[in-house]
């Protein structure tokens, strides 16, 4: 099964992606299955809509405008049924002070899929150097690990983990150790394992220009070693180029690690699907 299970449109704050093209585009270069999983970002991002939102390049930094999301979503669904599935998803940049917001989202739309990312801590970003500026690269690593390790622990309304080493690419001295965090990380895969829930390949690590993969193969063969099975693969596409781009590559990658399956969802519930290359 050829899909695509990590997608950003005109639906967020750092993508002007026209949601149709997207459709229309996937369905040309032939994938069977995407899944929409477009930004929210509380305690960084104000609500659509807000007279308070900042202005990044022109545009609101604000989360999804919900009604108008889920409804084009049913509406692309209904239209392209013969032609292609259509999964509605969200990324949730969770924190722990931004858990009970998210909990309330959860309950209110009918989601297939849920990616859970650490894209900031206490509120501060990664991508502006932020959260690393005044701490030593040990201290910022180790901090960021906790923080996640520290969410997956209470926060359960989830389907995969998203670039689980994230601070790799926003880290200017270089890529930390892995032997040096490993046993953060082992905790984070055996809790994650234990849950049912599972991890996402996102290959937008060619773009970014990284050594290795998103997660490293490093955290691949751990987590395949404690017994994690589910896996998503998905671009985290922000734009037309970034549609679908390496996915064979990361299914060979994974082929190589012993992986057999990756993943689809439907009502936040894990479908495999055999390996299989395009």
């Amino acid at each position: 099964m050829y899909s695509d299970y990590h997608l950003h449109t005109e639906f967020s704050d750092d993508s002007e992606y026209p949601i149709e093209s997207l459709v229309q585009d996937a369905i040309q270069m032939g994938l069977e299955e995407i899944c929409f999983t477009d930004h929210v970002d509380y305690g960084v991002k104000e609500e659509f809509g807000s007279p308070n939102a900042r202005i990044y390049k022109g545009k609101a930094v604000t989360n999804v405008d919900y009604p108008r999301y889920f409804d084009t979503i049913k509406k692309l669904q209904t239209h392209y049924n013969k032609q292609i599935k259509i999964k509605a998803g969200l990324e949730f940049g969770i924190q722990l002070h931004t858990m009970d917001a998210f909990h309330k989202l959860v309950s209110t739309y009918p989601l297939d899929f849920i990616i859970l990312s650490i894209h900031q801590v206490g509120d501060q970003e990664f991508w502006t150097q932020e959260f690393q500026k005044g701490r030593t690269q040990a201290e910022y690593n180790r901090a960021y690990y906790q923080a996640l390790l520290d969410v997956v622990k209470q926060y359960k309304a989830y389907s995969v983990l998203g670039h689980l080493d994230l601070i790799v690419r926003y880290d200017e001295h270089g890529v930390y150790p892995f032997e040096k965090v490993k046993e953060l990380i082992r905790e984070i895969l055996e809790v994650i394992i234990k849950d049912g829930k599972g991890i996402e390949v996102n290959t937008s690590y060619n773009r970014y220009g990284l050594k290795d993969m998103t997660p490293s193969r490093a955290i691949l063969k751990l987590y395949r070693e404690l017994g994690g099975e589910i896996i998503t693969i998905g671009s985290d596409t922000h734009r037309a180029e970034h549609l679908g781009a390496y996915i064979d590559e990361a299914k060979t990658e994974l082929l190589k690690l012993g992986f057999t399956h990756h993943h689809s969802f439907e009502k936040m519930k894990p479908i495999a699907h055999p390996i299989l290359i395009k």
